[in-house]
């Protein structure tokens, strides 16, 4: 997959509001820690605004988005926070002008799954699951410090982060993998069923995480992707913390994505949990739960 550059110190970074409305004093926080990085942050047009549960009508988001997207002088493009609403921004993004677009990454989770999907299939490019901007990691509090530190390591010197360690994360099935790193939030991922984005884990190692699913609930998406044939022939899962998802998820991981017969890594730290790894997607990489690591082939960035 297509690569962005490095970033280095001077470099302008795009904040836009794919989602949910923006706290101001949250996305304050979090461009003051990229600033102090050296980066140059450039706000989206409508990145405050508000429309119903969403941060603008979607046309507003789309066009934010497609502005830093095709804007040669911003480095990368960060997303303000999560929620809901990404998946509204789909048809009326234009592939071809994205993919014509010089490749930069992507920054985001939980929500944002859809739009790493929907760059992976319609511009062929490697992108970066990891803290949004008003979020945790990189507010000013010590709480997230290690991580928004992370993420600025990924950006701005990505041979320090080839390798993800995550070492209190639990073994459910031994082994090792290597394939291309792909998925994100398992709720946005079967949410994609039935549509070009969709795709499948097919050679893959899978990223899964989600929060607030009650048993039945993450039992029935595994299920849904399961059936559709989704995991078919992947190579290995690594999964993050499942926050507020029931007292046993990982019974529920293994008696539904064991049988696959590949390697399972659980409590990675990815995802919504308050320790939060920058893992990128599209690279190739190597799962191996003895070590309770990702190394990836290459660094993040060229």
């Amino acid at each position: 997959m297509r690569r962005g550059a490095r970033l280095r110190a001077g470099d302008r970074v795009a904040v836009v509001a794919t989602s949910g409305p923006v706290s101001p004093e949250q996305l304050a926080g979090g461009c003051a820690r990229l600033s102090s990085a050296g980066l140059k942050v450039v706000l989206g047009q409508h990145v405050l605004a508000r429309d119903g549960l969403y941060a603008g009508s979607d046309e507003q988001r789309a066009a934010d988005l497609t502005e830093a997207w095709c804007d040669d002088g911003v480095g990368a493009v960060l997303c303000a926070r999560g929620g809901y609403g990404a998946l509204r921004l789909l048809d009326h993004l234009d592939p071809a002008v994205f993919a014509a677009a010089q490749p930069k990454p992507l920054i985001g989770y939980s929500d944002v799954t859809v739009l790493h999907r929907w760059l992976a299939r319609h511009a062929d490019v490697a992108t970066l699951y990891g803290p949004m901007v008003a979020g945790q990691a990189l507010a000013t509090d010590t709480h997230g410090a290690e991580w928004g530190d992370h993420l600025i390591r990924t950006l701005m010197s990505p041979e320090q982060t080839v390798r993800l360690h995550s070492p209190a994360a639990r073994v459910l099935v031994p082994g090792q993998a290597v394939g291309p790193v792909i998925g994100g939030n398992l709720n946005l991922l079967a949410a994609l069923l039935g549509s070009p984005e969709a795709g499948s884990a097919r050679g893959c190692i899978v990223v899964l995480e989600d929060i607030n699913k009650e048993p039945h609930r993450l039992d029935r998406l595994l299920t849904q992707l399961l059936r559709a044939g989704w995991f078919d022939a992947a190579a290995g899962v690594v999964v993050g913390e499942w926050v507020n998802c029931g007292p046993d998820p990982d019974a529920i991981l293994l008696e539904r994505l064991g049988p696959l017969g590949v390697p399972i890594l659980s409590g990675f730290d990815v995802g919504h949990g308050p320790r939060q790894l920058t893992v990128p997607l599209g690279p190739s990489a190597v799962l191996d739960t003895a070590d309770r690591s990702l190394h990836y082939s290459q660094p993040a960035l060229g």
